[in-house]
C-alpha cells in the first residue's frame, strides 16, 4: 500500500487522504492501480494531458466558463487528482459517490462555442475526448519513467480497467486496448484547433509552480510533458521539442521518482 501513498496525500488542503480497500474497482497491483500510484509520472501526464484537453475546443471553452482555472490552477489539479485517486483506490461506494458528484456538476456546465454551437460538459465524445487524452498521458509517462517493458496485454488491460470510470461518467466512445486508443486520438484530430486561449492555459500550466515547491520542479515536470506531446499538438500549442534541454530534466524526474519509489518501500 505504500505505493499509493503518494497519490492519495495529494489531495485537498486540510482533508485526510482516503486509504486505499481491498473492495476498490480494481485490484491491487492491477495495472491501472501500478500505473495511478507513482506520483511522478501521473504528474509529467497529468500535465500532458492538460495540454492535449485544451486543444478540444468544447473542453477548453467548458474551462474558460465555468473555471477558476486561472486562479487555482492547483486546486484544479488536486481535485482532479482526488479523483483519480479515489476511483483507482477507494472503496466502490466512495468512488461512485465522487463519479455521482462530479455527473451532476458536469451537468451545469454548458453554453456556446464561439462560432455559436452549443457544447455540454455531459456530452459522451467530450468527456470521451478528455478520457482518451488522460489515460495516454497516464500510460505514455509511466512506460517512459517507470516501465518501459510493461507488456502490450498490461497496457491494453490498463485501458480495459481505467474504461469502468470512463463509462460510470457517460463517455463514448471509450477504447478498451491501446490500439483503440490510438485511433481514437486519430479520430479526433481533425477537431483540434490552436487559440490564443489554449496557448494562455498552457503557458499557464507550464510556468506556475506548486506551492512551496523550488520552480526547478516545475521546469522538469514541465519540459518532460511538452517532449511526450504529439508532435502537431506542440505546433498548435505554440510549444518547441525542448531538445538536448530534456536530457538533464528526463534524468532529474527518472531520479527523483526512483527516489520515492524507494523511500515509499521503506515506510
Amino acid at each position: 500500500m505504500s505505493r499509493v501513498r503518494a497519490v492519495f496525500n495529494d489531495v485537498e488542503n486540510g482533508e485526510q487522504p482516503v486509504p486505499p480497500s481491498d473492495e476498490a474497482y480494481f485490484e491491487k497491483d492491477s495495472p491501472i492501480r501500478l500505473v495511478h500510484a507513482d506520483a511522478v509520472s501521473m504528474m509529467i501526464g497529468g500535465i500532458r494531458s492538460l495540454l492535449l484537453q485544451m486543444l478540444h475546443p468544447p473542453a477548453l471553452q467548458g474551462v474558460l466558463d465555468h473555471s477558476n482555472f486561472r486562479e487555482d490552477m492547483h486546486g484544479r489539479l488536486r481535485r482532479t487528482a482526488k479523483f483519480i485517486a479515489i476511483t483507482t483506490f477507494g472503496h466502490r461506494d466512495e468512488a461512485d459517490k465522487i463519479i455521482g458528484r462530479v455527473n451532476r456538476i458536469h451537468a451545469t456546465v454548458n453554453g456556446t462555442l464561439t462560432g455559436g454551437a452549443p457544447y455540454s460538459a455531459r456530452d459522451p465524445e467530450t468527456l470521451a475526448w478528455v478520457h482518451v487524452a488522460e489515460a495516454t498521458s497516464f500510460l505514455e509517462a509511466y512506460l517512459r519513467y517507470v516501465k518501459p517493458s510493461m507488456s502490450f496485454a498490461d497496457q491494453d488491460r490498463y485501458f480495459q480497467q481505467f474504461a469502468v470510470i470512463a463509462r460510470k461518467l457517460d463517455a463514448d466512445p471509450v477504447p478498451e486496448t491501446k490500439n483503440e486508443a490510438e485511433k481514437l486520438l486519430r479520430r479526433f484530430k481533425p477537431q483540434l484547433q490552436s487559440s490564443i486561449e489554449a496557448k494562455e492555459i498552457a503557458d499557464l500550466v507550464l510556468t506556475q509552480r506548486p506551492q512551496n515547491a523550488p520552480p526547478a520542479v516545475q521546469k522538469i515536470l514541465g519540459t518532460t510533458a511538452v517532449e511526450l506531446l504529439p508532435s502537431y499538438a506542440r505546433t498548435m500549442l505554440g510549444l518547441r521539442h525542448p531538445g538536448l534541454s530534456v536530457i538533464p530534466a528526463r534524468l532529474a524526474a527518472g531520479g527523483v521518482g526512483r527516489t520515492l519509489r524507494w523511500a515509499f518501500r521503506q515506510n
